[in-house]
């Protein structure tokens, strides 16, 4: 069991009720016979800031209570931290996606996943992605990073506040086909092969699932020391729309304009347009980044993780 938590919670997951879901936890907290503190963000990327704070503080289990987006921000700053001195990440649900959790086994019930977080009995060291853009710029991801298609998704499902969780990502999905469907002339190089494409999307898949419901690769694991790539080549519309549900079921590797893949090392790609990017559903690039190149790794075994109860 941990000594010394820290639990960062954002308010604004579950569209402003997190205060209200964090309340009824509180006797859970106050029940841990350890150290325990909470904080909160104020802002964008302050997660980040939170839990590089309470590792230099000694904690040896950083707790994120959100969705994808906190989780993504607490990995990120602990990845700032060497790894003899990184603590445990632990998880609890309360987010529109809630991808990584889903991955890791862990209750969609806060309650449950915040008693399991805190007794710590199954950690698991997962691998963490790193991308380092044209300019030197890192970003760490521990579910999946979308460039294209499902990049534009995530803009757009974040100007839609009214609706959460899949209805979100599939109304925004539907936006996207009809307004956004540009594809890009890429050239990608792993340790394997080198290529070009004309793509639509590429995801690189660290995790089963994303946008809450979209199995894009069914078979990935975050412990295996590898990458998983989707690949959609140049479509019409309408196949796009008849993707859709295929991507729900992960059933669209059998049609012949997606390319699935993997990586072990690294994987490099140069774009004739744009990128638009996400990493865990957190828009890296958007509408007026003329961002063209970037680069990916796997970090094996990186970050140990608080997983769902054996």
């Amino acid at each position: 069991m941990p000594k010394k938590v820290k639990l960062i919670l954002n308010p604004m997951a579950d569209m402003g009720r997190a205060w209200k879901t964090a309340s009824l936890l509180r006797p859970i907290a106050q029940a841990f016979e350890g150290e325990l503190s909470w904080s909160g963000t104020v802002y964008p990327t302050h997660a980040i800031e939170l839990a590089k704070q309470a590792a230099e503080e000694g904690c040896d289990l950083v707790v994120a209570l959100g969705g994808d987006g906190t989780t993504h921000e607490v990995v990120n700053g602990l990845m700032q931290i060497p790894a003899e001195r990184r603590p445990m990440l632990g998880v609890v649900p309360i987010g529109s996606g809630n991808d990584f959790a889903y991955s890791m086994g862990i209750s969609e019930k806060s309650d449950r996943a915040l008693a399991n977080a805190l007794k710590a009995e199954t950690v698991r060291a997962v691998d963490i992605g790193l991308m380092t853009d044209e300019h030197g710029r890192k970003e760490y991801f521990d579910n999946t990073l979308g460039i294209g298609f499902d990049a534009l998704v995530t803009i757009r499902s974040h100007k839609l506040p009214i609706i959460k969780g899949f209805l979100m990502y599939f109304t925004a999905v539907i936006q996207t086909i009809l307004l956004n469907h540009h594809p890009a002339k890429l050239v990608l190089e792993s340790e394997k092969e080198k290529w070009e494409a004309e793509s639509l999307m590429l995801t690189l898949c660290n995790g089963p699932r994303e946008g809450g419901g979209f199995m894009l690769s069914p078979h990935s694991k975050n412990d295996d020391g590898a990458l998983d790539f989707v690949l959609v080549n140049k479509v019409s519309r309408a196949t796009m729309f008849r993707l859709v549900p295929e991507f729900m079921k992960g059933t669209h590797a059998r049609f012949e304009q997606v390319r699935m893949g993997t990586f072990e090392k690294r994987l490099s790609l140069v774009s004739d347009s744009p990128l638009y990017i996400h990493a865990d559903g957190e828009v890296f690039t958007s509408f007026g980044s003329d961002l063209r190149k970037a680069n990916f790794e796997i970090l094996p075994q990186a970050l140990k993780v608080v997983g769902g109860s054996l």
